[in-house]
């Protein structure tokens, strides 16, 4: 049967071993593993299903043999399907000798729900019908700008005149100035006057003419 005391090497990590699995928990497991003995000497919220005294299963670990000091985030997984984010740590005693090896384990299963949900209200949808807002200017106009913004990662409120120009190019092309009142709602879509939007729209106008 392995020994289960604590070595004392480990004893001032304590502390802060303990500090991280507070700061996880549920959802991180902390574990310090004996590089000489191979064995657990130290576990905090055994997610994992395991406990002081087992296998470390060094050849899984990162860091367990060879050169550095830090490793990972590295994924992992569990027999029930959890996925795992973990980093490990090579601790050394007061002589500056490798004897362990620090790793702290997080379930990220509630992240990638998460995840997957916002992916889900994130999605691309799908072109609305014509009908549905052909009386809506200013919401076509909206969802134009911001169509034209998100192409090109760029924000609507940081626009420079050269890209203002552009978009009111865009606009005009697609007909989008065809109605009383849309310059008003350009502007106010793109954070200028009107009398700016007209500038605008006069110039690209007036490129268009000139091209052959």
């Amino acid at each position: 049967m392995p020994d289960l005391s604590l070595p004392s090497w480990v004893t001032p990590l304590v502390p802060v071993c303990e500090a991280l699995a507070l700061l996880l928990a549920p959802h991180g497991e902390v574990a310090v593993h004996d590089l000489a003995t191979e064995r657990i000497v130290a576990l905090w919220n055994p997610i994992s299903g395991r406990q002081v005294g087992d296998d470390s299963q060094m050849d899984e670990l990162p860091g367990a043999r060879g050169q550095g000091t830090v490793f990972g985030p590295y994924p992992k997984a569990l027999l029930d399907g959890r996925s795992l984010t973990s980093v490990s740590a090579v601790l050394h005693d007061e002589a500056g000798d490798r004897r362990g090896l620090l790793c702290v384990n997080l379930d990220r299963t509630p992240l990638d729900h998460i995840a997957s949900i916002a992916t889900s209200l994130l999605a691309a949808t799908t072109t609305p019908p014509p009908e549905l807002f052909e009386r809506d200017w200013r919401e076509r106009m909206a969802l134009r700008v911001q169509q034209w913004c998100r192409e090109r990662a760029v924000r609507q409120d940081s626009l420079g005149r050269q890209a203002r120009r552009e978009l009111v190019g865009v606009l005009d092309a697609e007909g989008l100035f065809a109605v009383r009142g849309a310059a008003g709602l350009a502007a106010e879509a793109l954070g200028v006057s009107r009398a700016t939007v007209y500038t605008l729209l006069k110039e690209t106008r007036s490129t268009e003419e000139t091209q052959p």
